[in-house]
């Protein structure tokens, strides 16, 4: 019983600091980077704490950790000497697609462990980095129909952005704001809100205006609010 009790107690620990890294994560990226841009706090998570799970896990997890070292490798000039042990690429292009192969393994390996219902996500990121935008939303589609609800918000926040590059705003509009109304640890009201704001500063500045004002009055102190008052500087 003890066992079971401390075993439960590191879940809900791994729990807790997966959703706060993500949430920072998710609230200092541009939306389309924001997808893939949740690698680096994953990564920690996946080596410092998912050793805790099944074996199946624990291989899935190793793996994903590689992964994610690919997926956020440098990228440096053609001819660059190679170091021991530290990844590089010489085009954005060539480091996705590694990503992606990896990515797309571990999801068919280990398709019922965390790693790969993450694994997933990131592979849909991948193709949308490479312009398959088809392909993303798909992916992303089915995803944000999973039982997780924080890894559905993700999806559904990358979902929306997808359909904002696709040129589909009215359904990046009311993805924006089903994540408004059913807020989740991973993705809190107030990205959901930044996000539709800066979807409507290009052609609707009054509506992004609104939104702006108002998580400013919501958490005059908190972070959001700055950079809602630097959007608002911005506004023509």
């Amino acid at each position: 019983m003890r066992a079971q009790t401390r075993h439960q107690l590191k879940q809900d620990r791994f729990a807790e600091t997966t959703m706060e890294t993500v949430s920072w994560a998710v609230e200092h990226r541009k939306t389309l980077t924001l997808v893939g841009g949740i690698a680096a706090a994953i990564a920690l998570i996946v080596i410092g704490a998912w050793y805790y799970f099944d074996q199946q896990d624990q291989k899935a997890s190793m793996e994903m950790s590689h992964a994610l070292r690919t997926y956020n490798a440098q990228i440096v000039p053609a001819g660059t000497p190679a170091q021991q042990g530290v990844i590089t690429f010489t085009a954005p292009g060539d480091r996705a697609r590694a990503a992606q192969k990896e990515f797309r393994e571990i999801a068919s390996k280990y398709s019922h462990t965390r790693s790969g219902e993450i694994a997933r996500y990131f592979a849909a990121s991948t193709d949308l980095e490479l312009g398959n935008t088809a392909a993303a939303m798909k992916e992303l589609k089915d995803i944000a129909g999973a039982r997780n609800s924080d890894l559905a918000a993700l999806a559904k926040l990358g979902l929306a952005s997808a359909y904002h590059a696709n040129g589909q705003d009215s359904e990046a509009i009311a993805t924006y704001k089903d994540l408004i109304s059913h807020p989740t640890q991973s993705v809190s009201k107030t990205t959901a809100e930044l996000q539709l704001a800066d979807l409507y500063s290009a052609k609707q500045p009054a509506e992004a205006r609104k939104i702006y004002e108002q998580i400013r009055k919501d958490d005059p102190a908190g972070s959001a609010a700055q950079v809602a008052a630097n959007k608002l500087q911005q506004l023509k």
